[in-house]
């Protein structure tokens, strides 16, 4: 909200725009029945009639704050956040001691996606008092402003006066784990860990930080038990799947990659995952493996590095499952073709038409390997040493060759 529309505020200019129309004074026994029955519309929900009634008691120059408080109130419980945020800053400028409007004033900014006056609104309600509640809405509303620093500050805040807040504490964790601070989100929850382990909020946040960090025992561990006390949603069969896979217990991250396949089969990362563990596991190819990865394909938005990913995994059902060297290397030529930076797959093409007694061209590919992988690595040693094959295999054919 301007400047100018605080000054027209307070000067009561905006209260015909909210439906406070001038009428002449009425008795206070007529005001007191008004507002009973005003309340009783609101409660329910016919505001619009409890506005009207209410319009009828406010005059040009009067402050009558019972009615404009209600008038207020009924304009927030209509959704009409425009003329409820007017008439509580004018409540809050003509009463400043009175911490309500205040934080009224705070929560219809917020609703009009006005974050700096919901800000300022805030701020001024915490000079009165301090609120754990009030912290916590500015720190929502510098999230919302994209501003993480001050919503993190203003979350510890609340946690500060109020810890084992499980909202604030689980906000405040989330914006250190996109800032990639595992360490802090662990030491932000502890307190919260050790009073409630098995929370099904603070766990899992916990458990992310453990995986994330590499830690793969104690995330394990944090997942588990989520699962074992009934926590059968989403990110706990699948953190619990990744869990598994990092530590090679196939058969376990392919059960909970699947149960959480259950739960949601709209993410193409996910069937990946199943059709790479169920690989991994010497699924069939054809009946096990490659169903997964035709889900991706056929889902699958047209990103090159993924999509070079998905075409080795076809390359290696084909060569290692079906036998089909053809096949296997079209694939892998795909998947060059579309990552160049994986110039590991040059001496996989390489050892797919070696494995199939084509020497020209698994030398062909050796050869490729070699201008542009790494001297001294186990994979250029190992090219140096298949091109020796192949050469030799080559100079054994020409006598026949000849014939």
């Amino acid at each position: 909200m301007s400047i100018l529309r605080y000054i027209l505020l307070t000067a009561g200019i905006l209260l015909a725009g909210s439906g406070l129309q001038a009428q002449p004074e009425n008795d206070g026994g007529a005001r007191k029945e008004a507002l009973a029955q005003a309340r009783y519309l609101k409660s329910i929900f016919k505001t619009d009639e409890a506005i009207d009634l209410l319009s009828g008691f406010v005059t040009p120059g009067s402050m009558d704050e019972e009615v404009l408080a209600e008038l207020a109130d009924c304009h927030f419980q209509s959704a009409d956040y425009e003329s409820a945020s007017g008439t509580y800053f004018l409540l809050s400028s003509r009463f400043p001691d009175k911490v309500i409007y205040k934080i009224k004033l705070m929560q219809a900014f917020y609703r009009l996606k006005d974050y700096p006056g919901s800000i300022m609104a805030g701020k001024a309600a915490l000079q009165l008092d301090t609120i754990p509640a009030v912290m916590s809405f500015i720190g929502d509303a510098f999230r919302q402003m994209d501003r993480p620093d001050s919503a993190f500050e203003y979350y510890s805040k609340s946690l500060a006066v109020k810890p084992l807040n499980e909202s604030v504490l689980s906000k405040a964790a989330n914006i250190l784990l996109k800032a990639e601070d595992y360490d802090g989100v662990l030491a932000l929850t502890e307190a919260f860990s050790q009073e409630d382990p098995d929370n099904d909020v603070i766990a899992p946040i916990r458990g992310i930080a453990y995986y994330r960090k590499g830690d793969y025992a104690n995330a394990t561990n944090v997942f588990q038990r989520q699962e074992d006390i009934g926590n059968d949603s989403y990110p706990v069969h699948l953190y619990l799947g990744h869990c598994y896979w990092q530590t090679k217990v196939i058969y376990r991250a392919e059960k909970e990659f699947l149960a959480a396949w259950q739960i949601d089969s709209s993410d193409v990362n996910l069937a990946f995952y199943i059709g790479a563990v169920k690989a991994e596991a010497f699924r069939p190819f054809e009946t096990g493996v490659k169903p997964w990865l035709d889900k991706v394909w056929d889902r699958l938005q047209p990103d090159p590095e993924f999509l070079s990913r998905l075409h080795q995994q076809y390359g290696q059902g084909y060569f290692k499952d079906a036998g089909d060297h053809e096949r296997a290397i079209e694939h892998f030529k795909e998947a060059y073709r579309l990552n160049p930076k994986s110039f590991s797959i040059l001496s996989t093409i390489g050892y797919c038409y070696e494995s199939k007694k084509d020497y020209r061209n698994a030398l062909e590919w050796y050869q490729k390997y070699l201008e542009v992988g790494k001297p001294g690595t186990k994979g250029y040693k190992f090219v140096e040493t298949a091109i020796r094959y192949v050469k030799a295999q080559l100079f054994m054919d020409e006598p026949n060759a000849k014939k």
